[in-house]
């Protein structure tokens, strides 16, 4: 059995690395815009209205480019999620 000793920034470096390179594979990122049952799974809600609420308040961004058209921003939605995270005690 080898064991390797690295130093924690060589560590990191390694694994920064990794990852760039399994982005540069896979090439592809997750799209800007989502639909409104990609948006209600990210949020993991069932309702159009709530979805709809969410929108009307403001809290997230969306898109119409037709008039039955809506797309979500997903990272608006992530941001959304964060300010409503709770933290553990």
């Amino acid at each position: 059995m080898q064991v390797i000793c690295l130093e924690d920034k060589a560590f990191y470096a390694l694994i920064d690395e990794v990852i760039t390179r399994l982005k540069e594979k896979q090439g592809t990122e997750p799209e800007k815009w989502v639909s409104g049952e990609q948006a209600m799974q990210l949020l993991n809600i069932k309702s159009k209205t709530t979805l709809q609420a969410l929108r009307d308040e403001g809290k997230i961004r969306f898109s119409q480019p037709q008039k039955k058209i809506i797309l979500y921003d997903r990272h608006s939605i992530n941001v959304y999620l964060e300010e409503n995270a709770r933290n553990t005690f």
